[in-house]
């Protein structure tokens, strides 16, 4: 390649760069973002579980490939709606021996039950950027009412590394893991579960 053609490259392709960062980190009217159909884009989404391990340390625990759906009405939240499918068996803790562990039939039995869900039934302004989301949420085969904590984190794309216009949450919660029949080691390992949830959704159509 030519210097001067090489020159330019680089040029444009810092200016590329420079460009997404500017639009990632540019503040955001939470009600400016398009409404419409979105879904989740799996490669960049992270759904993490933390709890207590013995009174010595926070253990965590990661699931991926994660797939749904937003209908998204920024002007109006309580006409949004999530739905959510996270596949058992992409647990992960950097531990393979505890991952198959936990895969088994004393904890997740992913075998048995192999998808857990969470479908929204009510979304709730909380403030600027900020909601509650209440659902239900599907976990070893038992289905429980809980509620998320949904903060709007930001919007990016479409540009030359986001395809689609792209917005992102994190969302927290807290469970009982033995209110979905995970009960195993609850005097030692906590009873009470995290949830950390990080997402981008892509915008599909009206």
């Amino acid at each position: 390649m030519p210097l001067e053609s090489l020159a330019s490259f680089v040029l444009a392709s810092g200016l590329a760069v420079a460009s997404v960062a500017t639009a990632a980190t540019a503040p955001i009217d939470p009600a400016s973002v398009q409404p419409g159909t979105y879904a989740i884009e799996p490669t960049h989404t992270r759904v993490l579980f933390a709890v207590d391990h013995f009174g010595t340390s926070t253990w965590y625990g990661d699931f991926t490939h994660v797939s749904g759906t937003l209908k998204l009405d920024p002007k109006n939240p309580a006409a949004s709606r999530v739905d959510v499918s996270v596949p058992t068996d992409s647990l992960s803790t950097t531990n393979a021996v505890l991952d198959d562990t936990l895969k088994g039939a004393d904890w997740f039995d992913v075998a048995k039950f192999p998808t857990m869900t969470f479908t929204s039934s009510k979304v709730t302004a909380a403030g600027p950027g900020r909601a509650s989301i209440a659902g239900d949420l599907t976990l070893h085969g038992i289905t429980k009412p809980i509620v998320l904590e949904a903060r709007f984190k930001g919007v990016a794309g479409p540009n030359a590394i986001l395809k689609a216009y792209t917005i992102g949450f994190d969302l927290t919660g807290k469970i009982r893991r033995s209110d979905f029949g995970i009960s195993k080691y609850r005097a030692t390992i906590g009873d009470d579960v995290d949830l950390i949830i990080s997402a981008p959704f892509e915008r599909k159509g009206d």
